[in-house]
């Protein structure tokens, strides 16, 4: 996917920052939507997709966190949340609502861009050719790693981007142990503890969705001093 086909929602009360953003990323290429909270965001969605949501936590009203909660049950669009710096448990509750990756306030302009671009490029992509599909078996649930797409019985499994490019990761590469900070670094993220402890929660959701019981991971495994690993049957 590209910066010039995607489609940007930005969710923030305030009016400045909001008509800020929607400048900027409009002189980048994107095609920009605004909304001034939750309850308007939820009246542009029913009638519109987009590639990528960009959203305030604090708002009033509806917060980000729990709006990115309920999107979660319907929507796969990533979702990148906008936080004020220090409000660590913020950041952590929004991305085990689902959240794809969070950035701190005050920030630069250029690091949203490059944040929003490297969730851009998570996104899976049909292929356009007719290949033969290569699947990944874990129990009753089925990956096709070509699709990207998570399937359990007839039923298709929802994934966020970031939960998606993990499997791809990991499905690259069954059997062998990935370093949280191998993990950040594959998915295009700065290097740091608040990452790595970021990787920990979304291995958490994503245990849930392919697990049995995903308290003791049959799939998703922890390797104790090296990291994760993808078991498959």
């Amino acid at each position: 996917m590209t910066t010039l086909d995607s489609h940007l929602l930005i969710v923030d009360d305030d009016e400045r920052i909001r008509d800020l953003l929607k400048k900027f990323l409009m002189r980048n290429g994107f095609l920009v939507t605004a909304a001034r909270d939750a309850a308007h965001a939820r009246r542009v969605l029913s009638g519109l997709d987009f590639d990528l949501i960009v959203m305030d936590v604090m708002m009033p009203g509806e917060d980000g966190v729990s709006l990115t909660r309920s999107l979660r049950e319907t929507l796969t669009t990533p979702i990148l949340l906008l936080t004020a710096r220090g409000e660590t448990e913020h950041r952590i509750a929004g991305l085990e609502a689902g959240a794809d990756d969070y950035l701190a306030k005050p920030f630069e302009p250029r690091e949203l861009l490059l944040r929003i671009n490297a969730i851009l490029r998570r996104v899976p992509d049909t292929p356009a050719q007719d290949t033969a599909p290569k699947f990944l078996q874990l129990g009753p649930i089925r990956y096709d790693i070509e699709r990207g797409e998570l399937w359990q019985g007839d039923q298709l499994v929802r994934l966020t981007a970031t939960e998606n490019q993990l499997m791809k990761i990991f499905s690259a590469r069954p059997g062998e142990a990935f370093s949280r900070s191998k993990l950040v670094e594959e998915l295009g993220r700065d290097r740091g503890q608040a990452q790595e402890r970021a990787v920990d929660v979304q291995i958490t959701r994503l245990r849930r969705k392919i697990e049995p019981n995903p308290k003791q991971p049959r799939y998703l495994q922890t390797v104790r001093g090296a990291g994760y690993m993808l078991a498959t049957d």
